[in-house]
């Protein structure tokens, strides 16, 4: 706990890092920031902003991700899990509201970190996160298709139905030069592997296609044509302007570029340390990714969180240190102050081919087939996110999927709770009803097992099994050593049950509480349905007790 707060980087200073490693570092970190420069373009170009904004984010962010974060090898920047929260934020907002719902998600992911959340996202479902996953992928590959066919288009619609019935009315206008370029794009990025690792298809072919078009005059849009020229220059940083009714508006959108900024960060650095054997610092992680989105909107920088693709490519070329991800931002700071006259010539349907790779890789098809074949629930949980991304947006994506996967849990823990009458036939482990105890009768004295959470999901369902026994006994006892923790709810349902008994003229004795529950006992004033002496931390003192009583009703039952 002493280091939860502690950045990885200053602990590895601490102990010391060898120079054959910082070699390694600065060598992963050249080739990260080299693979990282088409994805942070083509991923502000895809989410309806300048393309220099990309840049200005993966060095930021970058920076301080790896500065400040909790993990050896995590890498920072803008990736495509945002791309459909900024487009829409931009459609509704302009650039001034991106900026600051970025400013407030970065506040709001420091606050998950400070309060410790970051031990708990990573308890978020499965299918939930692959639904989603997978629609956003889906609409990045929509948000590509004009670029792609080089269609004239003045506006994209944003709605995803809307999208291609634009595109189905376009078609006739195919420009095969960008169609062409596209297609080449996507052969070398998946080929390119076959010759070297070291050096992205991706690169090659946006260098490639950048030198034909020039060189042959091809008649297909540049960034340049389309954005116009690009400066490279870093704009001194200053706060975004704000009152109160458009934080109003916008805090919706800043907490889900938080959640999904939180959980893909995190998810990254689970990820990393599968391929490493390390063991990141969740709530670090989710302080330095909030700082990153502070400081990236204060440089007028989109949202940026931890990139799985290019941390494992730091990994795979021997980044151990946060060392390798500093360095890439560097690299791309040079990068955007050296050479953008010379990335305002990228075609954009080459782009266009790299975010369509992307989309596939971010799909996860296989996954989403996987949780298919599974249970109805999952099944539930996962359409309803994949639909309502693509359908609606991913802000009522992660919001409904939340409510449904909760609603699964409750539904699983209350499952869970096991209410079983124990008797001599099914006692074979424990022996409680031997003679030597003088407990050999089922029929005055039922002895019920408790096992699982009593909480509000599975409160109803233990009322329910305890009341409707359909037996008449003078004692019952409950027994609760499985009971690992009773919520308001709960402890409701529990008076109900003795209150039930009690008018049934049944008296009820309890084992199983330990010293923590005795507390709670108190604090939620059980103790004035039942007695103390009737609550007992271990069976066969409860078991004496019950008989001891029996034998008492039995005696005023006889005069």
């Amino acid at each position: 706990m002493r280091n939860e707060f502690t950045p990885k980087l200053f602990t590895l200073i601490r102990e010391g890092i060898t120079k054959e490693q910082l070699l390694k570092d600065i060598l992963a970190g050249i080739i990260v920031g080299i693979v990282a420069l088409p994805l942070a373009i083509a991923f502000a170009i895809a989410s309806g902003v300048s393309p220099e904004k990309g840049l200005i984010t993966a060095f930021i962010a970058g920076f301080i991700i790896s500065t400040f974060g909790g993990s050896r090898v995590q890498i920072g920047g803008p990736t495509g899990a945002f791309v459909i929260i900024i487009y829409d934020i931009v459609q509704s907002h302009g650039i001034e509201g991106l900026t600051l719902a970025t400013f407030m998600a970065g506040f709001i992911i420091i606050g998950m970190g400070a309060a410790q959340l970051g031990n708990y996202l990573r308890f978020i479902p499965y299918p939930l996160i692959i639904g989603f996953t997978s629609g956003i992928a889906l609409i990045i590959f929509s948000t590509q298709i004009k670029d792609f066919f080089g269609l004239t288009i003045e506006e994209i619609p944003s709605g995803f139905f809307s999208q291609w019935q634009t595109y189905i009315m376009a078609l006739p206008g195919l420009n095969w030069y960008a169609t062409g370029i596209s297609i080449a794009t996507i052969v070398i990025i998946v080929n390119f592997k076959r010759i070297t690792t070291v050096i992205p298809g991706s690169v090659i072919a946006i260098l490639l296609s950048t030198v034909v078009v020039q060189w042959f005059n091809f008649p297909v849009s540049t960034i340049q044509s389309t954005f116009g020229d690009l400066t490279g220059n870093l704009q001194k940083p200053s706060l975004p302007s704000f009152d109160f009714d458009t934080i109003q508006s916008l805090i919706q959108p800043a907490f889900a570029i938080a959640i999904l900024g939180g959980i893909e960060s995190l998810l990254s650095a689970v990820v990393a340390d599968g391929m490493t054997g390390g063991k990141h610092r969740p709530n670090m992680e989710l302080i330095a990714q909030g700082g990153a989105n502070v400081f990236s909107a204060l440089f007028a920088g989109i949202p940026a969180t931890g990139a799985i693709a290019r941390t494992a490519t730091n990994i795979k070329n021997g980044g151990r240190t946060p060392i390798a991800g500093i360095i890439h931002a560097v690299v791309l700071l040079l990068i955007l102050l050296f050479l953008m006259p010379y990335a305002k010539l990228i075609p954009l349907a080459c782009l266009a081919g790299v975010l369509v790779v992307v989309a596939y890789h971010m799909s996860e098809w296989r996954q989403f087939r996987s949780v298919l074949k599974g249970d109805k629930m999952d099944i539930m949980v996962l359409m309803s996110t994949f639909l309502l991304t693509v359908i609606f947006d991913l802000i009522i994506a992660i919001e409904i999927g939340m409510v449904l996967a909760s609603f699964l849990f409750m539904k699983r823990m209350s499952e869970s709770v096991q209410v079983e009458a124990i008797t001599p036939e099914n006692d074979d482990k424990e022996l409680l009803f031997q003679q030597e105890l003088g407990f050999s009768s089922s029929k005055e004295i039922i002895l019920y097992e408790i096992d699982g959470p009593l909480f509000f999901g599975a409160a109803q369902q233990f009322h329910d099994a305890l009341v409707n026994t359909n037996t008449q006994p003078k004692i019952v006892i409950l027994r609760m050593r499985y009971v690992p923790f009773i919520d308001s709810t709960g402890y409701q349902r529990l008076k109900d049950v003795v209150t039930t008994f009690q008018e049934e003229k049944i008296d009820v004795v309890l084992s199983g509480v330990n010293k923590t529950l005795r507390q709670e006992f108190i604090t939620n004033g059980l103790f004035l349905l039942i007695p103390e002496e009737d609550v007992f931390e271990n069976i066969e003192p409860a078991l004496s007790h019950a008989q001891k009583k029996l034998t008492e009703i039995e005696q005023k039952e006889t005069i």
